[in-house]
């Protein structure tokens, strides 16, 4: 998915001011982590006080990650031509109020609905931070700049979930959305003092449609696996997802067609891309359903509390990114074998809550000690997967396979989030145990699928 220079806007000249700068884009970019990760922990609840049931929980996972996907490549697009600064303000102050409609919500399909719009207006946030930062600081210090945003990710992924819990338990799940009235009042107000002005490209193109097919095949296949868990698979889930394929097929027409497609052409012809955007879709896709339906196989069949939950499975979120920082200076020298030693990492984890979930109810350390290995095998493959896939693309071309597989991410969340959580409720006797088999099938392919991407990463990206 293509992403187009934009006219940068002039440099501020104030270092402190530019420092300033980096802290507001920091906080779009926590907010949107904390609200992509909270509902792991807090789907259930919610779904229980909304007499939501199934379908709810699934949509809750799976909703945002929708939106946020189908629209990433458009939100760069879009500050592109309408500048950068003007989107972040529009993204930041809708994804605010959704977050108060989701805070406020009365029934299921208002939150599902403000789930979406929230997602959307993210998608007009996120891309914006990078270009306004290249903007805004010298070339010179990009590289020290981008260095703060994993330790600071880092620990929001951490404590996301860890803060849901304790909101959750304290003040009620409301409180989890409405907080951001806060959080995202006050980057907003900042935002609009800092943040420097840019006139955009008034001719750059946005590709609504292709992005109305893709919208359209995400949200058939993700209606029909959602219906027919909860209702069974009777006619309409079938149609769903013929729906979405029929959808899907017209959106991969549209990319030949197009003047200006979502993804380039030709990134789909070099086989190492095309390998690894397969590669990301199945493990991202399977991931997100292991972590969503773990939250879930705690608080449904163990009763934990979502406090409890949360610190739990606190040690996934430690575990990625202690091996997110390990892996930063080992990509130089192992490449796609990186990769690979993550997914077998993933897959032992994995393998390992298969066997205590097997067994029953396990000893209280250890999910915890199943979760820090599932974290450091995700934290070893994340990166390296986007750094490798990449390794032999024309440089010119990085930016936009860049942008491809970070919407290609969003979109397997949402498969994910859906498709294990099928399983899941298929069978609530074993449906944990069911889940990760699926989970490590799903691995296990990916080990397969990792020698045919290219060997080693493009120097200037590890």
């Amino acid at each position: 998915m293509s992403t187009p220079t934009s006219h940068a806007p002039p440099r501020a000249t104030s270092q402190a001011r530019s420092w300033a700068v980096l802290a507001v884009i920091l906080a779009a970019e926590v907010l949107d982590l904390l609200d992509s990760t909270i509902t792991n922990i807090a789907a259930p609840t919610i779904a229980a006080d909304l007499d939501g049931g199934e379908p709810l929980i699934q949509w809750l996972g799976a909703g945002y990650a929708l939106s946020l996907g189908v629209l990433l490549v458009v939100g760069g697009r879009l500050g592109d031509r309408y500048g950068r600064r003007h989107l972040f303000l529009i993204g930041l102050t809708g994804f605010t109020l959704a977050s108060v409609a989701c805070g406020l919500a009365p029934d299921p399909g208002s939150i599902v609905v403000a789930r979406l719009v929230q997602g959307a207006f993210g998608a007009l946030i996120i891309p914006q931070g990078f270009g306004i930062l290249a903007a805004v600081f010298p070339r010179d210090q990009l590289g020290k700049v981008f260095s703060v945003f994993g330790p600071v990710l880092g620990l929001s992924a951490v404590g996301g979930p860890i803060l849901a819990g304790f909101l959750i338990e304290g003040f009620g799940w409301r409180a989890m959305f409405l907080i951001n009235i806060l959080l995202g009042g006050a980057a907003l107000i900042a935002a609009v003092k800092l943040l420097p002005k840019d006139g955009g490209r008034p001719g750059a193109s946005v590709d609504a449609l292709g992005s109305a097919f893709l919208g359209a095949a995400m949200i058939g296949l993700l209606y029909g696996l959602i219906d027919g868990s909860a209702h069974g698979w009777a006619l309409v889930p079938w149609l769903s997802m013929a729906a979405g394929l029929g959808f899907f097929l017209l959106f991969c027409r549209r990319q030949i067609t197009a003047a200006h497609p979502l993804i380039e052409p030709s990134l789909l012809r070099n086989r190492g891309f095309t390998s690894g955007l397969l590669l990301g879709v199945a493990f991202f896709a399977a991931v997100s359903g292991l972590l969503y339906v773990l939250s879930l196989y705690l608080q449904h069949t163990m009763g934990y509390t979502p406090k409890q939950a949360a610190f739990s499975l606190a040690p996934l979120a430690a575990g990625i990114v202690i091996a997110s920082i390990a892996c930063h200076s080992l990509i130089g020298r192992l490449g796609r074998r990186l990769i690979f030693i993550g997914l077998l990492i993933t897959l032992a984890g994995t393998t390992l809550a298969l066997v205590l979930l097997s067994a029953g109810s396990p000893n209280g350390w250890a999910v915890p000690a199943a979760a820090l290995i599932i974290g450091l095998g995700m934290g070893t493959c994340f990166g390296t997967v986007y750094d490798v896939t990449i390794g032999d693309i024309d440089p010119d071309q990085s930016g936009s396979a860049s942008g491809s597989l970070a919407a290609v991410q969003q979109l397997a969340n949402a498969i994910g989030a859906a498709a294990v959580t099928t399983v899941y409720f298929q069978s609530q006797a074993d449906g944990a145990t069911r889940s990760l088999v699926v989970v490590a099938a799903v691995v296990l392919l990916c080990c397969g699928l990792v020698w045919l991407l290219p060997r080693n990463a493009q120097q200037q990206h590890h």
